[in-house]
């Protein structure tokens, strides 16, 4: 298992690039996001990898992070869901709103992916909704504890502004919801509010 490339940028598309290593060009499949990080040609570059391995071909798929690599692979763990979605939802979104999408139980945000339509993007929440706390930026979703209402609140506000929403946006929500509630439900279901309002 190929799990990282460090090398020489020789060539680039917008949905692959070659990295020559060691005189070996390797050929990665990249999202949107990854192309975005990319240096010049003939510069350095290091890519974390998933090798896709089937019976007609051996592929290489690139990301410029561990969160993005981890993403991938839990979207391609859905059934239905090849590697071609998983680089269009991560050329459309970050892990992080992926992850939001999901917890909130939002498809329609979803479809905004090529290829992605209502009913695959249903299936990918439908599969992946007990699983969103492994997705990066979601530890704080996870969490069990129930302190008093008003700690939990600024824990709940926290963990969304983690997730990259503005502290007004979060603390609105959070506000709407009651605050004796556990944290990890206060953070789903103000996640579901904010998904509303894409």
């Amino acid at each position: 298992m190929i799990a990282t490339l460090r090398g020489t940028l020789t060539y680039l598309e917008p949905t692959f690039c070659i990295v020559e290593c060691g005189g070996v060009g390797f050929r990665c499949y990249i999202s949107g996001r990854a192309l975005g990080s990319m240096p010049k040609i003939s510069e350095e570059v290091m890519l974390f990898t998933f090798m896709s391995v089937k019976e007609d071909a051996i592929d290489l798929y690139g990301f410029a992070d561990m969160e993005e690599l981890n993403c991938f692979k839990l979207i391609t763990s859905v059934s239905g869901v090849g590697a071609k979605i998983g680089l269009a939802l991560l050329s459309t979104f970050t892990p992080q709103q992926i992850s939001m999408y999901i917890a909130g139980n939002n498809p329609k945000a979803l479809t905004a992916a090529s290829g992605v339509g209502i009913k695959l993007a249903q299936r990918i929440i439908l599969e992946l909704k007990d699983k969103v706390s492994v997705l990066p930026g979601t530890d704080d979703i996870v969490s069990t504890s129930a302190p008093s209402g008003n700690v939990n609140t600024k824990e709940a506000i926290a963990a969304l502004v983690s997730l990259g929403f503005s502290q007004s946006e979060a603390s609105n929500a959070v506000g709407k919801l009651a605050p004796d509630l556990a944290v990890d439900i206060l953070i789903k279901e103000s996640l579901r509010l904010l998904a509303r309002q894409v």
